[in-house]
């Protein structure tokens, strides 16, 4: 899509894939601190000139990388086993997907939902681009477990907004030394098992059913 992140013409794509590609490894192995246009640059094994081309500086660059990140998490969403008669099953599915995405990669993902990179907000209409295209299919699973009349968006956004809830405290817990006594053992095993029992105590709550 157009925004502030350079429209290109096809024969360009692989080279701002090799970009993106640099971009999302800087993130993910140095964090924010490291996602500058002569981190990426340097990463790529090109110059910064170059980057500035592909992408007209550092929030064009940023934008593309926003914009890369929400296309992973849509085919991470995608690629969850294909729908059952069990639309609540489908949907806890998604919901796990989404964790896992998560997990990969703390940066990337704070990125995505966080202030996390100073000074960077994204474009107000790829923000609204990635979130309807990223949660369409979302939003789709729970019209399919929902009483005809029911506001599907609406229960989407307050499942979505548990999930990632759930999700931001596991993370947070997660960077920091573990607690002999707290709510959850520090297993995957456990913070998943919780997980589901969060996600499902919420699609029970609101009613969705198959």
């Amino acid at each position: 899509m157009a925004t502030r992140h350079l429209s290109t013409q096809p024969a360009d794509q692989h080279n701002r894939s090799r970009f993106l590609d640099a971009a999302l490894t800087v993130l993910t192995d140095r964090g924010v601190g490291g996602l500058t246009v002569r981190g990426v640059a340097e990463a790529a094994g090109a110059s910064t000139i170059t980057v500035y081309t592909r992408f007209g500086g550092r929030t064009g660059l940023l934008d593309a990388l926003y914009e890369r990140a929400f296309d992973l998490l849509r085919d991470e969403l995608l690629d969850v086993p294909p729908e059952t008669d069990d639309g609540v099953a489908d949907l806890l599915e998604v919901a796990l997907a989404y964790r896992r995405f998560a997990l990969e990669s703390p940066a990337r993902y704070a990125m995505m939902f966080e202030r996390s990179v100073h000074g960077y907000d994204p474009d107000p209409e790829l923000r609204t681009a990635v979130l309807r295209t990223t949660f369409a299919m979302f939003v789709g699973k729970i019209r399919r477990v929902s009483d005809r009349g029911t506001d599907s968006r609406g229960y989407g956004y307050l499942l979505w907004t548990s999930m990632h809830g759930l999700v931001s405290v596991e993370l947070t817990i997660r960077s920091q030394t573990p607690l002999s006594d707290w709510f959850i053992e520090p297993t995957d095993e456990a913070n998943e098992a919780m997980y589901r029992s969060g996600v499902l105590s919420m699609i029970t709550g609101l009613g969705l059913h198959n």
